[in-house]
């Protein structure tokens, strides 16, 4: 196994490529992350895991990992919080409905150039909590680094209710897509990765035939 190298420090993602099994290295990659005028959400997710990537594989040897991850309502896009006020803002308005997250994951192998990425849509369906519940998930502190001002595993406030889609895209790395990436560049991935990440996530997950080809 060659080395690999994780482009971001987010404890979800180091969480969720530990399932793997392999030993990697974390270089976080720095990259301006401001929206080109007009730019698609996917697009846009797309674009910032390719700079990433490239940016650690220009000066590291390896295959190197790169994720970004936005939540979009409508036509919002919702970042970090800046503050509890706009934690607040958020948590609210995303209660009782659903809104897409997109994941965007590029692979760069810098000893042979081979590249890869793809794009991941979710959409998630959001529970009626209450009030209270959104003041006591911002003063445990929890929202402040998440983009939509949630994290989807979240056991005491457990903000999604009756997902149908990938929940590790949700987290910030889906793992069936890396998965895919991972073959088509040339290496032996797990086989029981997919069960893995469920029994993890203590989901069952009804699309990971779907993404990796299978009946």
């Amino acid at each position: 196994m060659k080395r690999l190298i994780l482009a971001s420090n987010s404890p979800r993602r180091k969480e969720l490529l530990s399932l793997f099994g392999w030993t990697f290295e974390v270089i976080p990659a720095n990259v301006d992350e401001t929206r080109q005028p007009v730019e698609p959400p996917e697009a846009y997710v797309r674009r910032l895991a390719v700079q990433k990537a490239g940016e650690v594989a220009h000066d590291q040897k390896g295959l190197v990992i790169a994720a970004d991850t936005i939540v979009v309502d409508g036509d919002e896009l919702l970042g970090k919080p800046v503050d509890e006020v706009d934690a607040r803002r958020m948590l609210m308005k995303l209660r009782s409905r659903s809104h897409q997250v997109f994941t965007g994951i590029a692979l760069f192998d810098s000893d042979t150039g081979q590249t890869y990425d793809a794009i991941c849509q979710t959409d998630v369906p959001m529970r009626d909590y209450s009030d209270g519940e959104i003041s006591a998930y911002i003063a445990t502190g929890n929202p402040m680094d998440k983009a939509g001002a949630y994290a989807i595993q979240h056991a005491g406030f457990h903000p999604v209710e009756g997902l149908t889609g990938c929940f590790a895209s949700v987290m910030g790395l889906p793992l069936c897509h890396l998965m895919v990436g991972l073959s088509v560049l040339g290496f032996n991935v797990p086989k029981d990765l997919p069960f893995n990440c469920q029994r993890f996530l203590s989901y069952s997950c009804p699309v990971y035939r779907e993404i990796l080809g299978k009946e």
